[in-house]
């Protein structure tokens, strides 16, 4: 069996560690097609933090308390560069977490792809599965708010118009919480960007493709707006199926609440489940899978199955697998 997964985030760290667990149960393969809109340049390093998040967490590696960065990490480099007041003081790297930026710079400054880069960082954390950037091209999320003088410079306020200015999503993320007045998301070079080798193809050869419990706006809606990509898994022959990430109106982690909101989409497993729609309709699923909580969901064309989706441990989470995989 090949399993593809589509995902990125910290619920989506978690869920793949039930992925590869299930599928080192029943002997499939695993290819992850993870999310980088939320890449940035930072100190003129690449920081991914979706994919590190990944390999982290499947490495053994995560911090489990914070659920992103390294555990045991250290803040050495972060207090030195406040010491000169270099910016943005708004996020911080860890010692450890910048080595891998270091090596990710390196290589992708002499010549090395992404998904090649990527298949190098993994043979120390021995992920398990196949990780794969979802593009090796230009992919940003910005976000369209109310422009504010402090957050950019006029230069950067133009464009728009109607007071709009565009920031990184990282910055509307951790430094404003979300809690800015905000338009709309725009995927920066997702029309020019094409799918990562080996994305398209796992896909087509999939048995089943798992649209893991990410934020469905910011993780998985990137994914989809690389050229090709919502076409390969909506013409592919593997069945698709979703998992909420909402459990009972809310998000288990995050701010997806926030981010429905700016699309317009109510944040219930419902509102979710209609954002990606029915692919005899032209969405993306066949099947649902929706918490106890949310068992009366009805997503048009869609068949809806219920099952306990909090990922207390990893059994909890290779069963919500199983019950995903069994839907299929």
């Amino acid at each position: 069996m090949r399993i593809v997964v589509l995902t990125g985030g910290i619920g989506g760290a978690r869920f793949l560690l039930g992925v590869r667990a299930y599928a080192q149960e029943v002997g499939a393969e695993v290819t992850a097609v993870v999310n980088v809109g939320d890449d940035l340049r930072l100190h003129g390093l690449r920081v991914c933090p979706d994919l590190d998040s990944v390999m982290y967490t499947l490495g053994g590696g995560a911090d489990p308390e914070r659920g992103w960065g390294r555990t045991g990490e250290t803040w050495t480099v972060k207090e030195e560069l406040a010491a000169y007041g270099a910016e943005p003081g708004w996020f911080g790297l860890g010692d450890k977490d910048l080595a891998t930026h270091l090596v990710r710079t390196t290589m992708l400054d002499a010549g090395y792809p992404l998904h090649q880069v990527t298949e190098a960082l993994a043979t120390r954390w021995q992920p398990g599965v196949r990780l794969l950037p979802a593009t090796n091209d230009r992919l940003e999320t910005h976000v369209i708010v109310s422009a504010r003088s402090e957050l950019a410079s006029p230069a950067a306020a133009g464009g728009f118009g109607g007071g709009q200015q565009a920031i990184h999503f990282q910055e509307w993320w951790v430094r404003h919480r979300a809690q800015l007045p905000t338009h709309r998301f725009v995927f920066v070079g997702a029309e020019a960007a094409k799918p990562a080798p080996g994305v398209a193809e796992a896909i087509a050869e999939a048995d089943v493709v798992l649209i893991a419990p990410s934020n469905p706006v910011v993780s998985i809606t990137p994914i989809l707006a690389v050229a090709g990509v919502r076409e390969a898994v909506t013409t592919g022959p593997a069945p698709v199926v979703g998992v909420s990430p909402i459990i009972g109106g809310a998000p288990v982690r995050g701010m997806a609440d926030r981010c429905l909101a700016v699309v317009g989409v109510e944040c219930s497993a419902a509102g979710v489940g209609q954002l990606y729609g029915a692919r005899t309709a032209g969405g993306l699923l066949d099947g649902w899978l929706v918490a106890e909580e949310d068992a009366q969901t009805v997503v048009p064309q869609v068949t809806v199955r219920a099952a306990p989706l909090r990922m207390i441990d990893e059994a909890a989470t290779v069963a919500m697998v199983r019950a995903a995989v069994e839907m299929a």
